[in-house]
Formats: C-alpha cells, sequence, structure tokens
C-alpha cells in the first residue's frame, strides 16, 4: 500500500462536499508529475485531503477505491483519474505552518514541491501527519 497527499481548493472542492458526494474521481490533473502518480495509485491506498490556499491544512483521510482511468473530462489519452472515497475527517486539521515546523516532515513533498497536486508520501510522514491531528 502507497500512501499519498491530494490537494484541493475548497472553494471548487471542499472535504464537506467530499463527505456529502461519498466518492469521486480526481481529476482536472494537467502536470505531467502528479498525472505520473495518479498512474501509481492503486486500490486500498489512502490519501490526506489537503485543502489550499484557503486554510492550507490536512483536512481528512480518503482512499483510492479505482485505480488510473481515462480522465473523462478531456479526449486526451495522456490524462487520467482515480477514484476516491472518503474515510475520515480529522480529529483536529494539520496546518502546513505546523507541518514545516516539525523536523520529521522536511523532506515532505508538500513542502519541497508545494505547487503539485498530488504528492507521494511515505507511511512515517502519513503517520506523523496523523499523530498531529492527534489520530494515534
Amino acid at each position: 500500500m502507497k500512501h499519498w497527499l491530494l490537494k484541493s481548493e475548497p472553494f471548487k472542492y471542499s472535504w464537506e462536499q467530499f463527505e456529502k458526494d461519498q466518492k469521486t474521481f480526481w481529476d482536472g490533473v494537467r502536470n505531467f508529475q502528479a498525472r505520473n502518480n495518479l498512474r501509481e495509485m492503486n486500490e486500498g491506498d489512502w490519501c490526506l485531503y489537503y485543502h489550499s490556499n484557503e486554510g492550507k491544512e490536512v483536512v481528512g483521510i480518503a482512499e483510492v477505491i479505482k485505480s488510473a482511468y481515462q480522465d473523462p473530462t478531456t479526449d486526451n489519452p495522456q490524462w487520467v483519474v482515480v477514484d476516491i472515497k472518503p474515510v475520515k475527517k480529522l480529529n483536529k486539521p494539520v496546518g502546513l505552518a505546523q507541518m514545516k515546523g516539525d523536523n520529521r516532515l522536511s523532506d515532505l513533498g508538500l513542502i519541497k514541491q508545494p505547487r503539485l497536486s498530488v504528492i507521494a508520501i511515505t507511511e512515517a510522514q502519513f503517520n506523523i501527519i496523523l499523530e498531529l491531528a492527534d489520530e494515534q
């Protein structure tokens, strides 16, 4: 199982809307590195859901429920989506400043490549963020 961080601007697609929908496909990715990360995702992988721009915080946990397939919002076959479902809203959101201040997360992709919308993270990074959210 792999771990990921997915970024969404809450005014475009918030955690609250995601919970109401109960599942979604992760579309609109037009960056090659982020697309390659989508292609690496498999059913059962865990994702942290991050609100970018507004809030700048991890707010929930999602699970990949369908591996990469053609993005239905474009005819271009090079772009893909995955299906995800919400698992749990975090007890306490974990802000970007908090993550930047934790030396254990100094190599976190969110900090090193902040513009990337789909980021591979390690299991250890995933667990540290959950610890900061009072989930462990």
